[in-house]
């Protein structure tokens, strides 16, 4: 986490706050200006803790308290508004004996942090949600190192009950890393091969890993995660639009059935002018872009070489050749053409 704050209102809650900087130092330390002793690691402030608290609850990614649980809570109790929004919140008492994640301990990352706090501490971590108590899947973080997204979570909750009650679970994957669990699976948890196996499962909950859109009839009862699978190949004019970039993009990812949240990066080639059109996209998609020289994307082996292509570029391709060398896979969305000045592959990561 980048923007990390530790706040202390006491004497000793100071102590313990330099002992945490001394091992993560990029964090900020925040402290009433009373005990104010000139130490420049520390930011004084004047203005009341609960006014203090409402600053850095809407500025940062986690916030350690080091004063009770329960003034915490009051503290932060007006600000709460959900756990896709709300930061971290871990509250550490005057003896360094607990490290406690309060809020956000999924999404928000405290549960993690409250480990790594716990053993810089040599403290007891207080973890309470039932995956981490259970030693069981989190199904609301999935994935999410390799960067994996939810589709819709509004079915999260109801495949998490399942999950910590041991309902029978089933998961099926088709794209995406495979080195998503560790260890054994959970007695609950079958892996199936194919989805009609999974349809024909009897189980209570299931999850999908795909970069594909699914019409199935399980889906009320199902978590669909959208892993970084894809990489899109673009070939186009200096000046073709970012709108028209867009628009072709989603069209040709409804016509095959694919998830644009599936997209890890654009590849294309080289120009000594740059695209705008392509670049303000990947700013507004968060989609990096890759790129590669004429020479290199030359010696791609593609399915639809251009003659037209090659003139203009140096390569008879860029979109088919440019997907292939990034992505390392194969392509499964061959040179689609939106005339007269854009085309479109897709290629599939190897993992």
């Amino acid at each position: 986490m980048e923007k990390v704050s530790v706040l202390a209102i006491t004497k000793n809650g100071l102590n313990i706050a330099l002992k945490i900087k001394s091992k993560f130092p990029s964090w900020k330390i925040y402290a009433p200006s009373k005990f104010s002793n000139n130490e420049n690691s520390v930011e004084w402030y004047s203005e009341p803790t609960a006014i203090k608290v409402a600053d850095l609850f809407k500025t940062n990614e986690a916030l350690i308290c080091l004063f009770s649980l329960g003034a915490v809570i009051r503290l932060i109790a007006p600000h709460i508004k959900d756990k896709k929004t709300d930061p971290a919140v871990i509250v550490i008492d005057d003896k360094t004996t607990f490290v406690i994640s309060a809020l956000s301990g999924h999404l928000g990352g405290a549960n993690k942090l409250t480990l790594e706090i716990a053993h810089e501490l040599g403290s007891t971590p207080v973890v309470t949600t039932a995956a981490d108590v259970n030693k069981t899947i989190p199904v609301d973080l999935l994935g999410s190192e390799f960067g994996w997204k939810i589709d819709n979570d509004s079915t999260v909750t109801k495949v998490s009950a399942c999950m910590v009650n041991e309902e029978k679970i089933g998961v099926y994957q088709e794209a995406g890393e495979k080195n998503w669990w560790s260890g054994e699976l959970p007695k609950n948890v079958t892996i199936y091969p194919t989805l009609k196996e999974l349809k024909n499962s009897g189980s209570t909950g299931f999850l999908i890993i795909s970069d594909k859109k699914l019409d199935l009839d399980i889906l009320a009862d199902a978590v669909i995660y959208r892993p970084k699978s894809l990489v899109v190949g673009v070939g186009l004019h200096w000046d073709t639009s970012k709108d028209k970039i867009k628009e072709c993009l989603e069209a040709c990812f409804k016509k095959f059935g694919l998830s644009l949240k599936s997209i890890a990066k654009f590849a294309t080639i080289k120009k000594k002018q740059g695209v705008k059109g392509l670049n303000e996209l990947s700013q507004e998609l968060k989609v990096p872009i890759e790129y590669f020289e004429k020479e290199d994307l030359a010696k791609i082996p593609i399915p639809n070489p251009s003659e037209t292509v090659k003139t203009f570029e140096g390569t008879p391709s860029v979109s088919e050749a440019a997907a292939i060398k990034s992505s390392g896979g194969r392509l499964i969305v061959e040179k689609q053409k939106f005339p007269p000045d854009l085309t479109i592959t897709v290629a599939r990561i190897s993992n």
